[in-house]
């Protein structure tokens, strides 16, 4: 398997309220990853997420059936913790799918992460994804986020849009093809 990088998005200032990808996700490949680094937002504590478009139609609102839980471990040490996080998960939500909350906006503070999402031009079956991030919580807490769940839709899917819940970010997010 290889990867081919579709599309590069690189904002160096504060300046994006979100990211959408509305080209190249198509039939060519049955996986596609999104790679996200060094994502900053510009209101502490934002929450970083995503939402998709079927093809031909608008508003960023599929509905979605997901589970989101976190390890934490604090910078003094203090604590440890996995926690199933029900706030972030969707039973058939239109909302936009979070990804990392409560990120920091320090310039010590940021997230990375990967999400997959399988086979979004297929018109049989729902569209599946899961996702991990990394994030430096506004409070120094490390956070690794998880997340799995799939588009409950059989119509394909050709555009994915990322943002924060509050504000602008910058950052880096990269789409590849996997064939």
């Amino acid at each position: 398997m290889t990867m081919k990088l579709l599309a590069d998005n690189t904002a160096d200032t504060t300046d994006l309220a979100s990211v959408s990808f509305t080209s190249s996700i198509d039939s060519t490949y049955k996986l596609y990853i999104f790679k996200f680094l060094d994502i900053n937002p510009a209101t502490d504590g934002s929450d970083f997420s995503f939402q998709v478009n079927a093809t031909d139609s608008t508003g960023y609102d599929r509905t979605i059936t997901s589970t989101y839980f976190f390890a934490s471990n604090y910078e003094n040490d203090s604590a440890a913790e996995i926690v199933y996080q029900t706030a972030f998960d969707q039973a058939q939500g239109t909302a936009f799918q979070p990804l990392a909350d409560t990120i920091g906006n320090g310039s010590d503070e940021s997230a990375a992460g990967t999400l997959w999402l399988f086979n979004p031009s297929n018109t049989t079956y729902v569209k599946h994804f899961y996702f991990t991030t990394n994030c430096h919580y506004n409070n120094n807490v490390s956070f690794n986020f998880f997340g799995a769940g799939y588009i409950n839709d059989t119509t394909a899917i050709d555009d994915i849009q990322f943002k924060m819940d509050s504000g602008n970010f910058d950052g880096t997010i990269k789409m590849y093809g996997v064939g």
